[in-house]
């Protein structure tokens, strides 16, 4: 397609032709656009959905998975600077297709490790396909033999872990480079050939998608979640465990395959699309007036300036653009503000369902559902009321500065009883509760003729509401089947304190505090809404900051910092402060592996803790830029009467009360 398709004067049957054609239409690119930015998220935030589960199958800390999950941005920052100097030079809609051939690629690359490792091993107490062995009491039995997962740490396992990790980490590192493209070439295709009238609403519904998708990544998850990991190498009636079994494993590699074909699919129409095409005309609208030409002509040609660039002038330039935006005070306060903001949402985001999972006794499917379905919408409800706002009141900078300081005010106040509404670690003998007498490392004296193996973890909730890591630790000898499921465990000598009869039920006891869930998820959900009412104004504080020619650069520039200062480090922050209040590892190969049990505590007051103080950090920030732009507006009041008119008039044009600082 040439440029002179550009055009708004085509013949009748040149008309006729662009209508039958697709590819033609600004409206049907806007379809594909939101299908696929739709799916590119379904695969990025499908990973934070299932980081539990995957931690669990493969022994992960929550420090790796942390580093796992924002390992995509990496190739993402490493190449998103490059994207403002591109633009329009290359062909877009292509360049969109081949990214999103990556995503699709990173999706099944990190359902890959499900494929290529062995079926899901667990400790039980009826015998598998695998082995005779059982979790219970058996004295008389060498004790070697007793417990599947007591098999010593051989060579191929440590390799297959570091092959596991290795295909992630690449698969992740691909994600990010896939995505590179998809938004930026997206909205300024958009932006070129949509009509000035329509090219709001299609980017309005772009940003949209952007905030549900995660939320549908989330209830994706919450359906995965519920099939058993291997249920595609064993049958329904060889699996044992049910999904509030402590050692439950979902298929958390299915919903990759799902989100990464929707993606593919996705992908197909942009190598379609023209490099340019017809330039959408509104109906009854299609001569403009001049004032919009001519707005028009001068925004391409400064745009085509910036496009002239070379590759080592964008380069030279670059920097100087950076130092004189990060000069400027309030510029540098919102970027930290929304940098202390989206690192609090990043470690959220990727631990949030970890932490219901632990602190309620929540399934990983239920407490998925809850974030998809309450926290995620909250925060999207929060974006459009900060819109709304702007839009309705047309407030000024100063005022756009003061709903960023009372959102995160109130943000604080709903925040801070979270700190306290949570449960307390279960009794765990030997781990948490200590009545029992101990001679050694999660060994109590009643099971000691046991000889129970360390590496045991088949959690029971004995009659006495007490936890015990495993038959074998409470004593237990017999186990009662029904349809090859556990029905109980009995002649446990730990649970008995009065002769033979101690019993105990399969799984956790949990932590017995489910009424605080409830009150937990509305304040969680409405500090969310009130954070998320700072968003718009946030950055409108940033896009009329600035000097005009520098927004496309003060943008990129804002995304960059984000991603290095927040999106990178969030996860790993937040993992490794989780790490710190686990108080029984899984042991793999002598090295720590996966969490066994938390202090809830501690986990509660660490993770939450840093919520909090991540929201202090944006609040301050927003007080001062609010305190700098009152003490601008008030010297444009006190301008001397020895300024001439015009002197005064340009003063207080840089201040609060100008039209351009209107939202």
């Amino acid at each position: 397609m040439t440029s002179t398709a550009t055009k708004s004067s085509y013949p009748d049957r040149s008309r006729k032709t662009l209508c039958r054609n697709p590819f033609l239409s600004i409206k049907f690119f806007v379809f594909c656009h939101g299908l696929l930015q739709l799916s590119q998220l379904l695969v990025s935030g499908y990973l934070k959905s299932s980081i539990s589960t995957i931690e669990r199958r493969y022994g992960l800390s929550s420090q790796t998975s942390g580093l796992l999950a924002s390992f995509n941005e990496v190739g993402n920052t490493l190449l998103i600077v490059f994207i403002s100097y591109f633009g329009s030079r290359v062909h877009r809609p292509r360049f969109i297709g081949c990214g999103a051939i990556l995503v699709s690629l990173a999706g099944f690359l990190m359902s890959l490790p499900h494929f290529i490792t062995g079926p899901y091993e667990y400790d039980q107490s009826v015998a598998s396909m695998f082995s005779n062995i059982t979790d219970l009491c058996q004295p008389e039995g060498p004790e070697s033999q007793w417990n599947l997962s007591d098999i010593g740490c051989a060579p191929h396992t440590a390799r297959e872990n570091h092959e596991v990790l290795l295909v992630m980490f690449i698969a992740q590192a691909l994600l990010g480079i896939g995505g590179v493209p998809i938004q930026p070439f997206g909205i300024s295709y958009i932006d070129d050939f949509a009509s000035e009238q329509n090219s709001p609403l299609y980017l309005g519904i772009l940003f949209s998608v952007t905030v549900i998708g995660p939320g549908v990544a989330f209830m994706l998850g919450s359906a995965m979640l519920r099939f058993y990991v291997d249920i595609d190498k064993v049958t329904e009636d060889e699996v044992q465990l049910t999904n509030r079994d402590p050692r439950w494993v979902g298929a958390w590699w299915l919903g990759f395959l799902v989100a990464a074909s929707l993606v593919a699919v996705s992908a197909v129409p942009y190598f379609f699309f023209p490099r340019e095409m017809p330039k959408e005309v509104t109906s009854g609208k299609e001569s403009g007036s001049k004032k919009s030409e001519d707005l028009l002509s001068q925004l391409r040609s400064r745009s085509e300036q910036v496009q002239n660039l070379s590759l080592t002038k964008f380069i030279k330039h670059f920097p100087m653009v950076l130092l004189r935006n990060l000069r400027h005070p309030v510029f540098l306060l919102v970027v930290l503000a929304q940098v202390n903001l989206s690192a609090m949402v990043a470690g959220l985001a990727t631990f949030m369902g970890k932490f219901l999972e632990r602190q309620f006794s929540l399934t990983a499917s239920f407490a998925n559902m809850i974030i998809g379905a309450v926290n995620i919408p909250g925060a999207m409800v929060g974006i459009v009321v900060g819109g709304a706002i702007l839009k309705r009141f047309q407030v000024s900078l100063r005022q756009c500065s003061a709903m960023c300081v009372l959102g995160m005010l109130l943000c604080l106040l709903m925040a801070f009883p979270l700190l306290f509404l949570g449960c307390p670690t279960q009794k765990v003998a030997g781990v948490t509760y200590s009545e029992s007498s101990e001679i050694g490392l999660h060994t109590l004296e009643c099971s000691h003729h046991c000889k129970c193996p360390e590496k045991a973890y088949n959690p029971i909730c004995g009659s006495d509401a007490i936890e015990y890591i495993s038959p074998c630790h409470a004593g237990c000898e017999v186990v009662n089947i029904d349809d090859n499921s556990v029905l109980n465990y009995t002649h446990c000598s730990c649970i008995s304190r009065n002769g033979p009869g101690g019993f105990a039920k399969p799984g956790t006891c949990g932590t017995g505090c489910s009424h605080l869930l409830l009150p937990f998820v509305v304040l969680s959900c409405v500090a969310g809404i009130l954070a998320s009412t700072s968003h718009t104004p946030s950055f409108m504080l940033i896009l009329r900051s600035i000097q005009p020619e520098d927004k496309s650069f003060a943008v990129g520039i804002q995304f960059m910092l984000l991603r290095i200062l927040a999106w990178m480090p969030g996860p790993v922050l937040y993992g490794s402060a989780i790490d710190t209040t686990c108080i029984l590892w899984e042991k793999k190969c002598d090295r720590n592996a996966a969490c066994r049990y938390y202090d809830n505590n501690l986990f509660r007051h660490r993770y939450l803790g840093l919520q909090f103080f991540f929201e202090v950090g944006a609040f301050l920030c927003f007080v001062t830029v609010y305190m700098i732009l009152r003490r601008q507006e008030m010297e444009a009041r006190n301008v001397p009467e020895t300024k001439t008119d015009p002197e005064k008039k340009k003063l207080a044009e840089s201040t609060t009360k100008s039209p351009e600082s209107k939202v």
